[in-house]
């Protein structure tokens, strides 16, 4: 047997194996993928919150102001 039928055979058989680098890199890539759509989701409950609170404050201000201006007779 000469030295490069071992070499020749090992090297069929690894081509049909996965890289485990490319097998790790993109295991990495999924999880910062999944990080990404974890961190938009939370920013923009973020973002839907400070709206609602927002406007609700807002909405009270106004009625607030209106009920005054209705005492002091500015409104009516």
């Amino acid at each position: 047997m000469s030295d490069k039928e071992p070499r020749d055979f090992c090297e069929q058989h690894i081509q049909g194996l996965p890289d485990p680098l490319t097998s790790a890199g993109t295991a990495a890539q999924q999880v910062v993928d999944q990080a990404t759509e974890a961190g938009q989701k939370a920013m923009d409950q973020v973002a839907k919150t400070t709206q609602e609170t927002i406007d609700k404050t807002a909405n009270q201000a106004s009625e607030t102001f209106s009920g005054f201006g209705k005492k002091f007779g500015l409104l009516k």
